[in-house]
């Protein structure tokens, strides 16, 4: 008997802070193809795990750790990333009236519908999961459902994050546990294919692991 195709979408920005929200900052070094693979029956088979971010602009420090989180998700192969981009803004406090630069991420949900359909129409997968608590996924989930009725489109919520849309449109949906996200945790150090050694940033493990 066949295994079934699986490639999972995730919503890099949704998972991070749903980390942070349900006090899993500790497991910010995560294996995300080791996390798909937790989420599967045993008849299935993960294929390839899409992540999509942004890259953080103007923090260096914070680009540093992002970079390093990066460089060894690429390090440990089956991914392909997609970037996005922010865009900054103006806001203004009613209270107050003083103004602020605020920036938003845009294009990741943009870039999941994109892939989402490029990869069923070249029937690539049987079983889509989409890791997020986005409701704005709902469109690119419900177009996929009704031109290829025999694939099916699973939701995985990250922790603290849910979308009563997006259970609506999906034909399964659930949330992941922290169980599951702790024992996905990457090593303290991993090797890149040019033997530079990148190396947890401060915090992203538990102190005994680094």
């Amino acid at each position: 008997m066949s295994q079934e195709r699986v490639i999972t979408y995730i919503d890099g920005y949704n998972l991070y802070h749903g980390l942070l929200d349900a006090g899993l900052r500790s497991s910010r070094w995560l294996d995300l193809s080791h996390l798909g693979t937790s989420l599967l029956k045993s008849d299935q088979n993960l294929i390839l795990t899409r992540y999509f971010t942004t890259r953080v602009k103007g923090r260096p420090e914070k680009a540093r750790r992002q970079g390093a989180f990066i460089d060894a998700l690429q390090a440990r192969g089956a991914i392909e990333i997609d970037f996005g981009h922010f865009l900054s803004k103006q806001v203004k406090c009613r209270n107050c009236g003083s103004t602020w630069q605020k920036n938003e991420e845009k294009k990741t949900d943009v870039n999941i519908a994109v892939r989402l359909l490029d990869d069923a129409f070249d029937d690539r997968f049987d079983v889509a999961v989409v890791i997020s608590g986005d409701s704005d996924l709902v469109p690119p989930i419900e177009a996929v459902r009704a031109r290829f009725p025999e694939k099916r489109l699973l939701v995985a919520f990250p922790p603290k994050r849910h979308s009563s849309e997006l259970r609506r449109v999906a034909d399964a949906a659930f949330t992941i546990s922290d169980r599951k996200i702790r024992a996905s945790r990457l090593p303290p150090t991993v090797s890149a294919s040019d033997g530079v050694t990148l190396t947890a940033p401060p915090g992203w493990l538990p102190a005994q692991s680094q």
